[in-house]
């Protein structure tokens, strides 16, 4: 009479009989490891989810210096122009994918520019301000500008004056924003801010 043999495996030389206590013991095990790592995978695909969504607020200036690829920065462009909820929602779960492909020292640098952008220099933020007010500043009031003119006698006056009344004729002519909106500006207005923006960097500490 023949021997029938039981259906099993081999573990580390250990032979293991299907139905046993050991091998249920090591399929629990098995999917118990399984079940972790699936975990870990959706935990980072969601950290990148994330990572891609942060990187919607990185300026151009430093989305530009980190050298991702193009189609991923073409994506963040699109993201950025797109209104509408669900369109949104699929660009952003794009970027999450192109996020998964990227090498690990792309992403630690996106990491620190978001870092770095985040917790910029003190400087910057009170150079930022400081522009902002005296733009505002500029065109609000005639007197203001000769404030400018005694604090950067080198300034091309013509051509500042000229920015202001343009600035001022432009914010007469444009519609109000809706509510909730922010204000509209015109070209004058930004090109104010660069105006100031260029004198103060030329100040010494």
């Amino acid at each position: 009479m023949s021997r029938k043999f039981k259906k099993g495996y081999f573990v580390q030389g250990q032979f293991v009989a299907e139905g046993s206590e050991l091998d249920l013991e090591l399929k629990r095990e098995l999917k118990g490891s399984d079940e972790a790592s699936r975990t870990d995978m959706k935990r980072e695909s969601t950290e990148l989810q994330k990572l891609g969504e942060d990187l919607l607020t990185l300026s151009t200036e430093r989305l530009a210096k980190l050298g991702l690829p193009e189609k991923l920065t073409d994506a963040v462009a699109e993201a950025r122009r797109i209104t509408n909820f669900e369109g949104k929602r699929r660009q952003m779960q794009f970027i999450g994918k192109l996020m998964r492909k990227l090498e690990d020292d792309q992403l630690a640098a996106v990491r620190d520019a978001l870092q770095s952008q985040h917790s910029g220099p003190a400087s910057e933020t009170l150079a930022l301000h400081q522009t902002e007010q005296w733009r505002d500043a500029l065109l609000a009031t005639d007197g203001a500008l000769a404030l400018w003119l005694e604090a950067f006698p080198d300034t091309d006056t013509q051509q500042l004056r000229a920015l202001i009344r343009q600035a001022r004729k432009d914010a007469a002519a444009l519609p109000n924003a809706p509510a909730g909106e922010a204000p509209r500006h015109g070209k004058a207005y930004r090109e104010i801010f660069q105006f100031v923006k260029e004198h103060l960097s030329h100040v010494p500490e």
